[in-house]
């Protein structure tokens, strides 16, 4: 791909602004919730209003990265942000909650063009010593959108309506394209290109499959044979997926790509690491508000650090990466990991609000290493044709730790909290779901609180344990890479 004439500084930009737009809508409408369940009604579908959007983004990763390599990353980077503004405009005007949900999926749809995408043409427009230090400026996005967009979500509910949290993607989305469209300037050849419709068919039937099945056993009831048809649906649709990639001309996804043991590896140690990643963010906020008592908005600058620090961690593994093999990397960045989460898995009930900032930056610094260098030494592991693919399988291999991760951990905080509750008559679960958030958290009898809070901090160190016990893992496996290269 010719990219001689790209404004490397102004394309830059625009890709930080799409992913922060994307990251963004993943997590502001659960501000803006409440309102929507008091204006559309339908409580017990509120849920799939944020998972679909998950889901969808996450199915059509691979498909996107694959089409970048075919047709060029910025005509698909550009299609997927049109999808995802149609999206958004239909989920702004839904009428019920049954079309928010609709809408919701294919602006996750569109989403899903968004991360790989990116990180192909950053990629493609930067050499390696600078590439590690830019993605990990445009990873840290997430980081900052998860404090912003509680604030933002707030400030948008109460100012203007619900309905704005969507269509504000608009200008945004429009902006971003056209930076792209004249800026980015890249020459492609498509010829003797055949997208294989099959192979993406039955991966996508997989991916479904596997992820719902995840969603369902997070709930706190599902049908079991929902759940066991999920699995048989992601296993069939898994086996005839591999087999139609053998003999397919131009795969989905290359299956050559799993015979390089440090390719494999690599990816593998960043789905466990985003198991521990979604683990931290998700309920260290749990931990600060219903333990600690403090307000939501100063519980999520718990986090901060870690968004800080990641970016660090990011310069650090672009130095890394001229230095050191792929293990030796990831051993040093899974170290600090191991660090950070048994500090989470052993600290007492009674530890400071402060003290989370130490352990958020020891956190954020081993996620910057771990998810910059995995992503970058994927991208060098394949040829200049696979990078697409590549960089897609990584972020695929993301989402799916937090997706699964999330089900266990649900599962897991689910199953403490009420065996707490059978061994004390007078407390509920009604009670847990009050205790997490400091405002109802007042309106329960004092002497009750002790007990209530014992009961969280038990779900919250299992989980921590569980985290730890991720890392322990991903340790195993990268110690099982042979291959002596520096890449």
């Amino acid at each position: 791909m010719e990219r001689k004439g790209t404004n490397v500084v102004i394309v830059t930009i625009a890709i930080f602004v799409a992913t922060f737009m994307s990251a963004i809508e993943g997590t502001i409408v659960s501000t803006a919730m409440p309102t929507i369940v008091g204006d559309l009604h339908g409580v017990n579908l509120m849920n799939w209003v944020i998972s679909i959007f998950l889901l969808t983004n996450a199915i059509f990763t691979p498909i996107y990265g694959k089409l970048s390599d075919i047709f060029g990353r910025k005509k698909i980077f550009i299609f997927g942000i049109i999808i995802f503004l149609i999206g958004s405009i239909l989920s702004g005007m839904a009428h019920s909650m049954t079309f928010l949900i609709l809408w919701r999926a294919l602006q996750g749809i569109g989403a899903g063009s968004i991360m790989p995408v990116s990180n192909t043409i950053i990629a493609d427009i930067y050499p390696i010593e600078k590439r590690a230090k830019v993605m990990g400026l445009n990873g840290s996005a997430w980081g900052i959108a998860s404090i912003i967009a509680p604030l933002l979500g707030g400030f948008i509910v109460d100012n203007l309506s619900w309905h704005w949290i969507f269509f504000i993607n608009v200008p945004i989305g429009i902006i971003t394209i056209l930076l792209i469209q004249f800026f980015l300037k890249e020459e492609v050849s498509v010829h003797n290109k055949k997208i294989d419709y099959l192979g993406s068919f039955w991966l996508m039937v997989a991916l479904l499959g596997l992820m719902y099945g995840f969603q369902l056993m997070g709930e706190a009831s599902f049908s079991m044979i929902m759940l066991i048809l999920s699995f048989v649906i992601f296993l069939v649709a898994g086996i005839l997926f591999i087999m139609q990639e053998r003999r397919a001309e131009d795969p989905i996804i290359f299956l050559d790509l799993f015979n390089d043991q440090t390719f494999v590896i690599q990816n593998i140690a960043t789905m466990l690491v985003s198991g521990l990643l979604i683990g931290f963010e998700v309920y260290l906020p749990s931990w600060t508000q219903g333990i600690l008592g403090l307000p939501a908005s100063l519980a999520g600058f718990a986090v901060t650090p870690s968004s800080i620090m990641w970016i660090f961690g990011s310069f650090l593994a672009g130095k890394m990466m001229l230095k050191l093999k792929p293990k030796q990397i990831l051993t040093v960045s899974l170290s600090i990991l191991a660090v950070g989460s048994f500090m989470m898995a052993i600290v007492p009930k009674s530890t400071p609000f402060v003290a989370f900032f130490l352990i958020a930056a020891v956190l954020g610094t081993g996620f910057g290493i771990t998810i910059t260098s995995t992503l970058v030494i994927s991208q060098q592991l394949v040829t200049d044709d696979r990078i697409g693919v590549a960089t897609s399988f990584n972020t695929l291999a993301k989402t799916l730790g937090q997706t699964i991760m999330m089900s266990v951990f649900g599962i897991v905080m689910n199953s403490t909290m009420n065996a707490g509750v059978d061994k004390n008559p007078r407390i509920n679960m009604d009670m847990m779901n009050k205790v997490i958030n400091p405002q109802t958290a007042k309106h329960l009898p004092v002497d009750l609180l002790p007990t209530l809070r014992n009961i969280l901090y038990s779900a919250l160190h299992n989980i921590y344990v569980g985290c730890f016990i991720l890392i322990v893992i991903a340790i195993v496996i990268n110690a099982f890479d042979h291959k002596n290269k520096q890449i």
